[in-house]
């Protein structure tokens, strides 16, 4: 795997909000996957996608 494809990967889901200290715990091709699903969905729903994304995976709470 590349590794500039998995930092893109990284930087795309800090953009779109997920905690760095969740995104430590997820390896570099489930990272690559979130941000390729992140990415096909709208502009303006990615951040709120992304949390769910990292809900249902069980990687946050969605308490908060």
């Amino acid at each position: 795997m590349n590794d500039s494809v998995a930092i893109d990967a990284k930087r795309i889901l800090l953009r779109y909000g997920a905690p760095i200290t969740v995104l430590d715990k997820i390896d570099d091709a489930e990272r690559i996957r979130l941000a390729r699903e992140v990415s096909r969905t709208t502009l303006a729903d990615r951040q709120k996608a992304l949390r769910q994304m990292l809900t249902e995976a069980g990687y946050i709470s969605s308490e908060g």
